[in-house]
């Protein structure tokens, strides 16, 4: 009774071992180049921006939303696309930069998605404004 209770048990075990694996489809971010580096960059009048874009890459099975993007201050402002983005595809995300302050900076730009690897992936700029000659 022992040993058919075991084979019984052993049996089981071996074929629940054997299914194959679930597969659970999910969206993955990936950004190609996460820092953006403007160097030196002549300072700009009043309402005048620099820009830069960040390639932004949907690396799993389902679309990838992006719900929101958010500059660290209000001198960065991102404008993300709220269209998803299908399996291996890619998008971009433009950064508008209010160069009219000198010195160095560097900003954060966060972006919001159901990417189960990174719901907030965070992208920087950075560079120097200095004064026009």
């Amino acid at each position: 009774m022992k040993y058919t209770l075991l084979i019984i048990l052993v049996s089981v075990a071996t074929l629940i071992k054997a299914q194959p694996p679930v597969f659970i489809a999910e969206a993955a971010i990936e950004v190609t180049d996460e820092v953006y580096d403007f160097g030196e960059v002549s300072q700009t009048e009043k309402g005048e921006f620099i820009f830069c874009d960040f390639e932004v890459t949907n690396i799993g099975s389902e679309p990838l939303i992006i719900s929101k993007c958010k500059g660290s201050c209000g001198c960065t402002t991102p404008e993300c696309s709220k269209t998803p983005i299908d399996p291996k595809s890619t998008s971009n995300i433009k950064v508008r930069y209010d160069s009219n302050r000198l010195g160095t900076f560097s900003k954060k730009v966060t972006i919001f998605s159901n990417a189960t690897n990174e719901s907030e992936k965070t992208v920087t700029i950075k560079g120097t404004v200095i004064a026009n000659s």
